[in-house]
């Protein structure tokens, strides 16, 4: 028994002391760092295969928009694109070389994560089958990976072991045929690989076909089988590059990289069909200079569309109208640097991220919540020719641990 307390008070005695530890180790934690749920890593790709490049990493702050210094996280040959298991565990990222291991091929990478931390450690390598893969992307579940291969004119699907490592290959497709651009067309080149909001669906936007294949997916096999009818054929010399759905899952946003548009398609997930209903410019009023657009987004309310021009070097702004999935243009603005590929938002919403290649940095953008509109927030920020950005929630230290800076 505790001297000068009464048996029945014991548990009460205890609830407060055990209140009183709980605030002073929270005053702890926020004095040191820990639980900070609204600071991100953001991994960025560095699209060149040489010596002491590769992958980066920095740290972002949600509440204050600031972008740390990214600093060399470990070397990996033409990083392209990324994507994070649902976990956040494991990271996927394409090797984008046109020769892996002494075959006309390039590679998919695999890796584990710490979050607290942002190491990475390499799991496993495989052979992406094809030449220069442009993408890569995860179905629903997380069991299959896909990537597309842009010069090779091929996809395939890989499955994914328990320890998150690249198993075997589940789906090849190898397509053939050419485009209206004797240059740019003259053979498939399939440039992502998009899973429908179902996971029953899986669909391919071909530069080179001018086409997008369409294949009913089965998440158990991993296998791809042609849809019927295979694809929706687009305009000539469209170039369709990346693709987004809306969060209802009844309309797609198609980018066209050689006509800088993008198309409203009405997505039919019974069939498996598109149906065009609007085509909007990415590019400023009157520009006629030679761009070429390179990635869309919609923000996470779903309410805004992105996407960005190479030439233009603008992100383009839409507000997008909920029941029709239409699009009206609110803002086109620079990117403050050359050749924007890559963007992306950080988890709240608030903030986006763009990589500009040729003028190695990256440049943090504030959102205006109630118009979609942008305002640039930091200085650009060096980083060697970056292509993938891609944002992890930092996860909180362990008690009495600390947060790296």
């Amino acid at each position: 028994m505790i001297a000068g307390v009464k048996p029945g008070t014991r548990n009460e005695l205890a609830r407060r002391a055990g209140a009183r530890l709980a605030v002073m180790l929270l005053g702890i934690c926020v004095a040191c760092g820990v639980g900070r749920a609204q600071d991100s890593w953001v991994f960025f790709g560095t699209h060149v295969d040489t010596a002491g490049h590769g992958i980066s990493v920095a740290r972002f702050d949600s509440r204050t928009g600031i972008l740390s210094r990214p600093e060399f996280l470990l070397e990996s040959a033409s990083p392209g694109y990324f994507v994070f298991d649902s976990t956040g565990r494991h990271l996927y990222t394409t090797n984008s070389v046109n020769t892996f291991r002494g075959e006309a091929a390039g590679a998919v990478s695999a890796y584990s994560v710490d979050p607290a931390t942002a190491k990475l450690s390499l799991l496993n390598q495989v052979s992406s089958v094809s030449a220069n893969p442009a993408y890569v992307s995860l179905d629903a579940t997380g069991h299959t990976l896909f990537v597309a291969n842009y010069t090779g004119a091929s996809v395939a699907a890989f499955a994914i072991e328990p320890d998150g490592s690249i198993g075997e290959r589940t789906a090849y497709v190898k397509y053939t045929g050419h485009g209206a651009d004797a240059v740019r067309q003259s053979q498939p080149h399939p440039h992502s690989i998009h899973v429908d909001p179902t996971n029953q669906f899986v669909l391919v936007p071909d530069l080179g076909l001018d086409q997008v294949h369409i294949y009913r997916f089965d998440a158990a096999l991993g296998t791809l089988t042609p849809n019927g009818p295979p694809f929706t054929q687009l305009e000539p010399v469209s170039g369709p590059r990346h693709m987004v759905f809306s969060g209802n899952g009844h309309f797609a946003y198609l980018l066209s990289e050689m006509a800088n548009t993008v198309t409203v398609l009405s997505w039919d997930a019974t069939r498996g069909t598109l149906t065009e209903l609007q085509k909007v410019s990415t590019l400023p009023d009157g520009y006629s200079a030679p761009s070429t657009a390179a990635e869309v987004r919609l923000d996470p309310s779903g309410r805004f569309l992105y996407a960005s021009n190479r030439g233009a070097n603008t992100l383009a702004v839409f507000s997008v109208d909920a029941a029709t999935g239409e699009l009206t243009q609110v803002q086109q603005i620079s990117t403050q640097g050359k050749f924007p590929r890559n963007f992306e938002f950080d988890p709240t919403g608030r903030w986006l991220i763009v990589a500009n290649h040729d003028s190695e940095n990256v440049v943090v953008f504030a959102i205006d919540a109630a118009t979609g509109r942008l305002t640039q927030h930091q200085p650009p920020v060096s980083v060697p020719y970056p292509f993938a950005v891609c944002f992890l929630p930092l996860a909180p230290a362990r008690l009495f641990g600390f947060m790296p800076h």
